[in-house]
């Protein structure tokens, strides 16, 4: 035995319970597309509060007609019906019963056609621009600048669509400056940056903080651009973006690079330490053809 035993030091082994944290997701594609959501209703003006949640985005007026376009709003709706009742069920829960999503879940039978909100795109609204572009190339072009694609909210009355609300809007006129991105999506901008700015192939550049800005800037000017309708992953979109930003600046800052290295060489100084390993790569290359060049000759 040990002279150092339990008994003679008189206490008991301590037990230490860990618990392992749970996970946090900080950046989702569902919380990124409410927060775009919320932006652009910002820019935009209703009748009604309510009717700023859109159930079905469509390209057209006509299709907000169309039974297989009001079939896909009843499934859209009844989906975010049931969220928000869960949700709802969670904040006033007080038992030890965790409420479950499949109690509060509401058929898409069960959803009125005539309570359906339709997002149409569109640019009656938005005043023209003439001149702004020499050669149009798609409908925008020949309008203002938006900062996202304008859109009409529309609900069905009588058998006839009834505008209920519309964007780039506010108090009866056409306006691009009474909006903002929400707090929440700012967060989400740096975040996916300078989560960005740590993957290998970038922490190491000097210009890293620039990178950084840029990036920035082009998410703050195209954030809102993002188009529902044609994807649900707004999270691949901004970090395409990012990879351009973080990209031009880089081609940027090696073309100022190769031009300062140019001038030193002339001025008879040492270029940088990069350019001075290029060349001695380019010197021990010409050596090796030139040595195997000889060999050729001698056989």
């Amino acid at each position: 035995m040990s002279e150092f035993d339990d008994e003679d030091l008189g206490e008991e082994p301590v037990v230490i319970n860990t618990v392992t944290a749970k996970k946090v997701n900080y950046l989702n594609n569902k919380d990124m597309l409410k927060e775009i959501h919320r932006s652009k209703n910002s820019f935009s003006e209703y009748d009604d509060p309510k009717y700023g949640d859109y159930d079905v985005i469509v390209e057209s007026l006509a299709d907000i007609f169309l039974p297989e376009v009001q079939e896909r709003g009843r499934i859209s709706r009844a989906a975010r019906v049931s969220a928000l009742a869960f949700e709802q069920a969670v904040l006033n829960n007080t038992s030890k019963d965790r409420p479950k999503l499949s109690e509060h879940k509401v058929k898409a039978d069960t959803i009125d056609t005539k309570d359906l909100i339709y997002r149409v795109h569109t640019f009656e609204h938005i005043p023209l621009a003439p001149g702004r572009k020499k050669n149009p190339k798609s409908e925008a072009d020949n309008y203002i600048k938006l900062n996202f694609k304008p859109f009409k909210h529309f609900i069905i009355v009588d058998d006839e669509a009834k505008e209920v609300g519309r964007s780039h809007f506010h108090k009866g006129k056409f306006s691009l400056e009474h909006g903002s991105i929400t707090a929440k999506l700012a967060r989400m901008f740096i975040l996916m940056t300078n989560k960005y700015a740590q993957r290998g192939n970038w922490r190491g550049y000097t210009y890293l903080d620039e990178m950084k800005g840029q990036a920035l800037l082009q998410l703050s000017q195209m954030g809102l651009q993002f188009d529902e309708i044609q994807s649900d992953n707004p999270f691949s979109y901004y970090t395409m973006s990012l990879q351009n930003s973080f990209t031009r600046v880089l081609n940027l800052e090696k073309k100022n690079q190769e031009l300062r290295d140019d001038l030193l060489i002339e001025s008879g100084a040492s270029p940088s330490f990069s350019r001075q390993l290029a060349i001695e790569q380019e010197i021990r290359r010409l050596r090796e053809d030139a040595q195997d060049s000889a060999k050729d000759e001698q056989y």
